[in-house]
């Protein structure tokens, strides 16, 4: 084997001479075989004619393989156009003889260049192939073998694209489909689901590639779950959309989306809502940078408003979305205009002189810190974001004369235990006061609130975190073995806030259809298991990745919920519900915004807790204050005590 390497290696005009040389040979050897097949000896040669025509043939074969482009075919990526490149080589080389002979007059029987034909077909041809195959055996311990799940039109291309891979080899199709199951295509065996496991164990197959872009969400999550348990990383194409756009290439392998493993199917959004407060108007999007928000304006510029003015706190979020949008409107030849601004939500005449300037029609309040941990350990800023902030973004949009103002909630404010999920609520309560105010007028605002549960890939979001540490060969964290939440994609959870800003008529709490919830501990097992590995635990103490669970975070609650009472009713659209659910007067409000300015810039925790427990938020606290700063002073007070004492 090191001496085929060596050969392997040498440069390429040295493996056209060693080819040639070999040709040359394979003629010689195939006019004496063709000679003594024919008459049972080799007595012409004794004839200088004869070599003439051996001659004479060895030179137009050489020449054409040479024009034909043989010499020039990598033996490693042998396809059928080289082995027909040598047939009709062949049939040249074969007709010389007999044009030679004739031209010498030379003793060669007319069957002998028949013969010599399929000898010389047989040995370059067939040299080529063992070639090859020696070249593919000397590969094949450094390729990871893969079955291809999906033997339709995507598993073909799949399959032709890997077939020329220095780093996959596939071994077979895994198919569904009964009619073709133990077929062969592209001469690869079509096997059924049943054998995926013993395929997987009697071929050490690495990898599992689901070439099914077409399949719906609850299809694939079907398949993954059947396949989870496997020792095999699952892989998948790019969905089908992206392949025909041209975006994305049949083998550009991914990992499995974790949308795939919710198996939850979106809903056709509604064209009419998605444009009613949209199209032809200038629409603002606060926390334009932030996750849901850089969402939400992509989904805006393709409703065509006349302007969108992106407002943002982080100078990096800023720019980074104006970018992308910019780059989208020149991709897609939309005509709009993108008005990217700094600012913070707490600037109340910022905000006022940017909607009047503008003269904003809608706005989606995104900006609002939403991390819990953080917020508990920075609870003053939490406050001051999330409730004025709120407050101020729609007294703003009355001011300017906006026309609809949709709040980006939470499922955390509803019976909140932490800081964050209250300062939604209380941002939900401004609204709804604020609401009932503007009923009275003919053309208010309109206010209303959409809320929803966590969505994948957001900021803060476990399943980056997960997908980060299985790659840095773990520990996976997770807080506790019973948390459990909700989940929805991003895309999905920006159109139904557009569509359910489309159907607020004032003070609307809306309530998005999260679908079933989802263990985290299991959505951490199925991460692994999708990567190849196994989960290492008591019961399988050799295993590759521990989950090791953390506790629960301050304000953390284990499960979440969506409604604060029964009283629900549903919409136009099936994902979208609506609550009606109880509220302060703007009076009592205001009353309550005053008190908790005032702990707020005094920095009075206790205070802070108090009127937020006492307010109708349902807030019930779980832990105590955990405010960084507010410890780190109560800490320093408590040692000068001591000191004093002492």
């Amino acid at each position: 084997m090191a001496s085929l390497n060596h050969i392997w290696n040498l440069p390429r005009v040295y493996k056209h001479i060693i080819s040639i040389a070999i040709d040359a040979f394979f003629v010689v050897v195939s006019f004496f075989a063709a000679y003594w097949s024919r008459i049972g000896n080799v007595k012409p040669f004794e004839s200088y004619l004869t070599w003439y025509v051996v001659i004479g043939t060895l030179l137009v074969t050489v020449l054409s393989f040479s024009r034909l482009g043989l010499y020039r075919a990598i033996l490693r990526f042998l396809t059928f156009h080289a082995l027909a490149v040598v047939s009709i080589g062949t049939v040249i080389s074969a007709a010389s003889i007999s044009v030679l002979a004739f031209y010498f007059d030379a003793p060669v029987p007319r069957s002998v260049p028949i013969i010599y034909g399929a000898f010389l077909c047989l040995l370059c041809g067939g040299s080529r192939l063992i070639i090859r195959v020696l070249v593919a055996q000397a590969n094949d311990k450094s390729m990871k073998r893969v079955l291809i799940y999906g033997a339709g039109a995507a598993g073909r291309q799949l399959a032709l694209a890997l077939r020329s891979s220095d780093t996959h080899r596939v071994i077979g199709f895994i198919d569904e489909d009964k009619a073709i199951h133990n077929s062969i295509i592209m001469g690869l065996k079509v096997k059924n689901l049943s054998d995926v496991e013993r395929l997987v164990y009697k071929h050490s197959v690495g990898q599992i590639l689901l070439a099914i872009p077409s399949a719906s969400r609850s299809k694939r999550k079907q398949i993954l779950e059947s396949l989870m348990y496997l020792p095999a990383e699952v892989l998948t194409v790019p969905d089908m959309k992206d392949i025909v756009e041209g975006k994305a290439n049949i083998d550009e392998l991914k990992d499995v989306q974790i949308e795939d493993l919710l198996g939850r199917d979106s809903v056709e959004p509604n064209k009419t809502l998605l444009e009613s407060n949209i199209k032809g108007k200038v629409v603002m999007v606060t926390g334009a940078g932030g996750s849901i928000g850089s969402e939400l304006c992509r989904q805006i510029i393709f409703q065509q408003p006349k302007t969108l003015v992106l407002f943002e706190l982080s100078e990096f979020a800023l720019y980074q979305i104006d970018r992308e949008l910019k780059g989208l409107l020149v991709n897609h030849d939309i005509d709009l205009q993108i008005i990217p601004l700094l600012g913070s939500v707490q600037t109340v005449n910022r905000l006022s002189t940017v909607m009047e300037g503008f003269c904003v029609n809608t706005v989606y309040h995104a900006a609002a810190y939403k991390h819990v941990p953080l917020v508990e350990y920075n609870v003053v800023e939490g406050v001051r974001n999330n409730v004025f902030g709120t407050y101020y973004t729609a007294k703003a949009a009355i001011e300017s004369g906006v026309e609809s103002f949709v709040l980006i909630s939470t499922d955390k404010a509803v019976r909140p235990t932490n800081i964050m999920g209250t300062t939604k609520r209380m941002a939900e309560l401004g609204l709804q006061a604020l609401a009932e105010q503007e009923g009275n007028k003919e053309n208010g605002t309109r206010f209303c609130m959409v809320r929803f549960g966590n969505v994948l890939g957001s900021s803060g979001s476990v399943i980056p975190l997960f997908k980060k540490q299985i790659a840095c060969g773990g520990p996976v964290t997770v807080t506790h073995p019973e948390i459990i939440r909700y989940f929805m994609t991003i895309p999905e959870a920006a159109q139904l806030v557009i569509q359910a800003g489309a159907m607020g008529k004032g003070g609307d709490v809306f309530v998005l259809d999260m679908g079933e919830p989802v263990k985290i501990a299991d959505l951490a097992v199925n991460l692994i298991q999708l990567s190849g590995l196994e989960v290492k635990d008591a019961s399988n103490p050799y295993g590759d990745i521990e989950i090791q669970f953390s506790g629960l975070r301050p304000g953390e609650k284990l499960f979440e919920e969506l409604l604060i009472g029964d009283n629900v009713s549903r919409t136009e659209h099936p994902r979208i519900m609506t609550a009606n659910e109880r509220h302060l007067t703007i009076n009592e409000y205001s009353e309550l915004l005053n008190s908790l300015d005032s702990a707020c810039h005094s920095f009075e925790h206790e205070k802070i807790r108090k009127l937020l427990i006492e307010a109708p938020t349902d807030f019930s606290p779980t832990d105590g204050i955990s405010d960084l700063v507010w410890k780190k002073l109560h800490a320093l007070k408590d040692e000068s005590l001591d000191s004093v004492i002492h």
